[in-house]
């Protein structure tokens, strides 16, 4: 009961801040218009759609978390951590605002997810060991600048494959609602219970899903660069203080992250900046090329991403690894099959 009643009031409020912050950036003139001169040729919808869209996320889901503190802050929780987590989000979406208004240079940008990132880590969120999907642990536990040095990785990663993969209305804001869902669910279980990660978790999901109503196609309003950083950062935060449940989360997210790898690569291969130069070649976008249209295409996103992440909460340690190994061979073959059409169509 307690967690439907939240369920329901985190998503009504999302919703109703979403309504809130929508007008204010109409009014203040905080858009995405399409058509404006830019890096690429990536916008593909009309008009001029309202940014900002993460603030009413940011605000609905710590309101809830500070509410309900007690019930979020125990084990190895405390409220250094809270604050630690807080802090971190709250850089991203003041980084996320200046971008928005003032579209700032890429090396500009990176300097908040960054600061972020060490407000995590000085708020004492830490990760201790990694399961072993061969057997055992990997104690971490003397190695406090590896782990630093993980969760920065994770979390930059994490944050940049949500950032990247905000191309079609709608398809963070559903990927990181089901990937809330399945922590959820994940830590309700017998044997991995905590009940205070599965509350923050299914808060994710609310506020997802209430800012989701007005961010599906054709959407109402866009997350902005600070909204899509934030969701990959809270889920990438409740993956490590799940206890390393960080193969949970990249069943979830493994194609998206591995879109933004191979992304990275062929940019490189092709001798250009992978932050700077940007293209219509990831994955959401040959799917529309394709003609499935922005609906269709969100719905293949959200299938893979609830099948492979449902399929963490039934396997193992080394069942999630060989799992991990399908989600990278369906995306070599997707890769290779783009690329077998393209040389085809060119005749090469």
């Amino acid at each position: 009961m307690f967690y439907g009643l939240i369920f329901l009031a985190a998503l009504l409020l999302a919703a109703i801040l979403t309504l809130i912050v929508r007008r204010i950036a109409l009014t203040f003139k905080i858009v995405d218009q399409a058509g404006v001169a830019s890096a690429s040729n990536r916008k593909i919808h009309s008009g001029s759609i309202p940014l900002l869209g993460g603030v009413a996320i940011f605000i609905a889901y710590f309101l809830f978390l500070f509410l309900f503190a007690p019930r979020f802050l125990h084990g190895d929780l405390g409220l250094r951590q809270l604050l630690g987590f807080f802090s971190g989000a709250l850089i991203i979406m003041i980084g996320g605002f200046w971008d928005d208004k003032y579209n700032l240079r890429p090396w500009q940008q990176i300097i908040f997810p960054v600061l972020a990132v060490l407000a995590v880590i000085i708020g004492g969120v830490s990760i201790s060991k990694l399961s072993n999907p061969f057997g055992g642990v990997i104690d971490l536990g003397t190695l406090s600048l590896v782990g630093s040095l993980l969760i920065a990785v994770w979390l930059l990663g994490m944050m940049y494959t949500t950032k990247l993969l905000d191309g079609v209305d709608g398809l963070v804001t559903g990927v990181t609602a089901i990937g809330g869902l399945i922590i959820f669910l994940f830590t309700l279980t017998t044997r991995y219970y905590q009940p205070n990660i599965a509350f923050a978790a299914l808060l994710l999901t609310a506020v997802c899903l209430g800012f989701l109503i007005f961010n599906w196609h054709p959407a109402k309003i866009f997350l902005g660069e600070g909204g899509s950083l934030l969701l990959g950062y809270i889920l990438g935060v409740l993956a490590i203080i799940s206890g390393g449940k960080i193969a949970i989360a990249l069943l979830v997210m493994g194609i998206p992250i591995l879109d933004v790898v191979w992304t990275i690569l062929r940019r490189l291969l092709s001798g250009r900046n992978p932050f700077k130069f940007a293209d219509q070649k990831h994955l959401h976008h040959r799917l529309l090329a394709l003609g499935l249209g922005q609906r269709r295409t969100v719905l293949i996103f959200y299938t893979l991403s609830l099948v492979f992440g449902l399929s963490g909460l039934f396997l193992q340690s080394r069942g999630k690894f060989w799992a991990l190994v399908v989600l990278l061979i369906i995306m070599l073959g997707v890769v290779i099959g783009f690329s077998w059409g393209k040389a085809s169509k060119t005749g090469k």
